[in-house]
C-alpha cells in the first residue's frame, strides 16, 4: 500500500479490525520511510457478469432503480427499496463467490420483492422472465396466489378430508 504522504510503496499493518458487520476490514498502517500513520479500508468486490460477458461491480443503487420502476404507482417507500437492496446484496454475498451472473441477481430480487408488493413483483417478473403471453401472466398469478395462501394456513394437514 502506497503511503499517501510520501508515496513510498512499503507500509506495515499496525492494527486490523472488522467493520460493517464483517463486510470490510479497517487497517491502521505505518509508512516504513516517513513513519506517518494512515488508515485503509478493504471490502470484497462483488462482480456481476452481464449477458454480454462484461463484468461490473455490484451496485445496490442499480437494484433500487430497477425495483423502483416495478413499484411505480405502488405504496412502496424508498426505505423499503433500500432494505430490499440490502437483503439482495446480503443474499448474493452469502453465496461466497466473487462473480455472479446477472440473472442470479434477478432471482435474488424476486423473493424479497414478492414479499414487499405482489403487483410490483408481477411487473418485475414479467420483464425479467420475458413473459410473452397472457398465459405466462396467468400462471405466475396462480403461483403467486398459492404462495400467498400457503403461509396463511400452515396447519392445512387434512389433505382435503372432511372432519365429521
Amino acid at each position: 500500500m502506497r503511503c499517501p504522504f510520501c508515496r513510498h510503496a512499503d507500509s506495515r499493518v499496525v492494527d486490523s479490525r472488522e467493520v460493517d458487520e464483517g463486510q470490510a476490514i479497517r487497517r491502521r498502517r505505518s509508512c516504513s520511510k516517513c513513519g506517518r500513520r494512515f488508515t485503509t479500508s478493504e471490502t470484497m468486490v462483488l462482480a456481476v457478469v452481464k449477458r454480454s460477458g462484461v463484468t461490473e461491480q455490484f451496485s445496490r443503487e442499480k437494484v433500487v432503480r430497477g425495483v423502483r420502476r416495478a413499484c411505480q404507482g405502488r405504496p412502496v417507500d424508498d426505505d423499503a427499496l433500500q432494505q430490499l437492496a440490502q437483503r439482495v446484496e446480503e443474499s448474493i454475498r452469502s453465496a461466497g463467490v466473487a462473480e455472479i451472473p446477472s440473472h442470479e441477481v434477478g432471482l435474488a430480487i424476486l423473493g424479497p420483492l414478492r414479499e414487499l408488493d405482489a403487483v410490483a413483483y408481477l411487473r418485475f417478473a414479467s420483464v425479467y422472465r420475458s413473459f410473452s403471453s397472457i398465459e405466462d401472466f396467468e400462471k405466475e398469478i396462480s403461483d403467486l396466489r398459492v404462495a400467498m395462501a400457503a403461509p396463511a394456513d400452515p396447519d392445512n394437514s387434512d389433505n382435503g378430508a372432511d372432519d365429521d
